[in-house]
């Protein structure tokens, strides 16, 4: 048996969700809970099949995005896995609507940090171990209409960084600020 990292690519303003399902339909189903989710959302999706030919397939409302999303899932071309690669919207937004999909059986990661996808390879194929997902603070800014900091800029107390809106799982326009500690929810006070 042999190990492999594989280095996923996640294009600048963009997240990323890696898991693993158990039927060739994943794709068709994550679209729709994505698209009725939320339906600004850019992004692309791409399943592994894990028997006959093992192609992948691929589905999304951005070229871009299922382009990334199938060189992600080539990389680590382990059957069973899907990647999906989104835009103008969070994880936090769908994760719920994806675990919700009947055939999804784990979500390993989902992230906008640099991620490692530790792979294991024998004469049967390949399979997901774990991730390795940046130890790093990540601040996310939930519900915005429209952006006007960039991922990775700097920005200063009492710097407008976007406008409050009503996107995703909202009943009215209001904001949530959360803060990410190595993968973990912090309290976000001492940032402030």
């Amino acid at each position: 048996m042999q190990l492999h990292s594989v280095r996923l690519e996640i294009p600048e303003g963009a997240n990323l969700i890696l898991g693993t399902s158990h039927f060739i339909k994943t794709v068709e189903d994550i679209y729709e809970a994505l698209v009725n989710t939320v339906p600004q959302m850019k992004f692309g999706i791409a399943f592994n099949e894990a028997s006959g030919p093992c192609l992948t397939r691929v589905d999304g409302n951005d070229e871009d995005l299922k382009a990334v999303a199938t060189r992600n899932a080539t990389a680590i071309g382990a059957g069973h896995s899907f990647v999906i690669v989104m835009k103008d919207g969070y994880p936090i937004n769908v994760l719920g609507r994806i675990k919700d999909v009947p055939e999804v059986c784990t979500i390993h990661c989902a992230t906008a940090n640099p991620v490692e996808v530790i792979v294991a390879e024998s004469e049967q194929g390949r399979g997901i171990l774990g991730v390795i997902d940046g130890s790093s603070i990540t601040t996310v800014y939930n519900h915005l209409s429209k952006y006007r900091a960039h991922v990775g800029e700097r920005v200063s107390r009492g710097e407008i960084i976007g406008y409050v809106g009503t996107t995703g799982y909202s009943t009215g326009c209001h904001l949530h600020f959360m803060v990410y500690q190595d993968g973990n929810v912090v309290n976000p006070m001492k940032w402030l």
